[in-house]
C-alpha cells in the first residue's frame, strides 16, 4: 500500500468483513511463496519489506487478503460502475420567423 492511503487506513476504525480497496492505492512489491497469509507474514517479518497494516496478499487464484491489526481479512478491488448512457434526441434547429420590415 502506498504511504498516504496507509495512514488513512491505520486511523480508520476496524470493521470486519470484506475490505473494498482501490487499485490506485497499491503497487506491486514482490512475491512470496507460503502456505497461507500468516505463513507469508512470518516469512516477510524479518525481511527488508515486512507486511504492514493495509498491505494486500493475492493468491495465484486471485483471492486477496488484507493485513489488519487483528490479522487478515478478505479484500476485493473497488469496481466503479460507469453511468448508463443517456439517450439524446436531436431536435431540429429552431427557425426564427421571417423578418418583415415596414415599407
Amino acid at each position: 500500500m502506498k504511504d498516504a492511503p496507509r495512514q488513512q487506513f491505520r486511523l480508520a476504525p476496524h470493521v470486519s468483513g470484506v475490505a473494498v480497496v482501490k487499485p490506485k492505492d497499491y503497487e506491486m512489491a514482490g512475491e512470496v511463496e507460503a502456505e497461507n497469509e500468516y505463513a507469508a507474514w512470518a516469512v516477510l517479518r524479518g525481511s527488508e519489506a515486512p507486511l504492514q497494516v493495509g498491505d494486500l496478499l493475492e493468491t495465484p487464484l486471485g483471492m486477496m487478503r488484507i493485513c489488519k491489526f487483528v490479522g487478515f481479512d478478505e479484500a476485493k478491488w473497488l469496481v466503479v460502475e460507469q453511468p448508463a448512457a443517456t439517450m439524446v434526441t436531436a431536435m431540429p434547429p429552431m427557425q426564427a420567423p421571417p423578418f418583415h420590415s415596414p415599407a
